[in-house]
């Protein structure tokens, strides 16, 4: 089973959450919450494996309870879903910690499938908001290489998967384009979340584009 936890403070959102995703036998809810406090108090005590998160919550907002799950309980996986599409909510929860960002007018079934993407420990973000994230990150100025120390951890390999993984690439399309076996890729990627302490693809993304290894209008 898929233990979940929905926070929302609408009533009806919940007990709509709660219907939509107990529609597949292979998910439990073991949990609601209407304010972020209750969010993380709540997870802390029951662990789910996901955190249906809204954005917009009295007492502490998504973000920042995305970020006391993050360092607290970094079993459980952070599932961003709301309304809104505005840039801030998107960066903020990603490095606030979530491992995915959906929009509350995302299809039932691919809800679901989300759910299960992040409970497998995957990234996932809605198709609409991954290109904003890649094109927002490649306009922003580079910064100082803050990352440079445990860039040097990295093999030649290592480091051009990461540019790929930056650029949007998924496992295929980078076995493609180095011309190897995607178990290959898989292998890299692996490797280069642990030597950085990366959690997942999301914050690769970031990473590279924060430490300037991918330049903006790069290709």
């Amino acid at each position: 089973m898929t233990r979940i936890v929905i926070a929302d403070d609408d009533h009806l959102m919940r007990a709509g959450l709660v219907e939509l995703v107990t529609a597949d036998p292979s998910i439990e809810v073991v949990g609601e919450a209407a304010t972020g406090r209750e969010a993380v108090s709540l997870t802390r005590r029951r662990r789910p494996d996901v955190v249906l998160m809204d954005v917009r919550m009295p007492d502490l907002d998504g973000i920042a309870a995305t970020r006391e799950l993050a360092s607290s309980v970094p079993d459980t996986r952070v599932l961003i879903l709301t309304t809104f599409e505005q840039d801030d909510y998107v960066f903020g929860a990603l490095r606030a910690g979530a491992s995915g960002f959906l929009l509350k007018r995302t299809r039932p079934e691919e809800l679901i499938a989300a759910v299960h993407t992040v409970a497998a420990g995957d990234a996932l973000l809605s198709p609409s908001v991954t290109r904003r994230v890649i094109d927002r990150l490649a306009r922003q100025p580079v910064p100082e290489l803050t990352g440079a120390r445990a860039l040097a951890d990295l093999t030649p390999r290592e480091r051009e998967v990461l540019e790929l993984m930056a650029r949007g690439l998924s496992n295929r399309e980078i076995a493609r384009r180095l011309v190897v076996e995607e178990s290959t890729v898989r292998t890299h990627a692996k490797r280069v979340l642990a030597k950085l302490g990366l959690r997942d693809r999301i914050q690769a993304v970031i990473f590279a584009y924060e430490t300037g290894i991918n330049q903006p209008g790069r290709k």
